[in-house]
């Protein structure tokens, strides 16, 4: 049974930094992608960022590339995002997800059958 569990999040001012953790276990096996998804009062659900376990390898979203980076601890199975440079923009539930994803698809939530339980983040002076 796949389990994800989420750390992380709060409030913080325009241009802060926050970290949000994501510990995953049950897979089989190494080879699948973490990443988080987020969605913001009223809008829809979006991607993020996505890291793959087996080899590290990170996928962005145009809206954070610059300003947040993920990681992942193989031996903890745990991914982290770190955020820097916050907007008010980024004020949103953040969601992390797992799965055997290809990488090429890694922004593609319905591909997810795996998913944390959510963490708020709020940017606001």
């Amino acid at each position: 049974q796949v389990e994800l569990v989420e750390s992380g999040g709060g409030t913080v001012q325009p241009g802060g930094s926050l970290r949000l953790s994501c510990t995953v276990s049950g897979f089989a096996r190494d080879y699948y992608l973490i990443g988080w998804f987020r969605q913001a009062p009223g809008k829809g659900r979006e991607a993020v960022a996505g890291v793959h376990n087996s080899d590290g390898s990170t996928y962005y979203a145009d809206s954070v590339k610059g300003r947040f980076t993920i990681s992942r601890d193989k031996a903890t199975h745990t991914a982290y995002l770190q955020m820097n440079g916050l907007k008010p923009d980024d004020t949103a539930d953040y969601y992390c997800v797992a799965d055997n994803v290809l990488p090429a698809q890694w922004y593609v939530q319905a591909l997810y059958d795996y998913w944390g339980q959510g963490t708020q983040v709020t940017v606001s002076s």
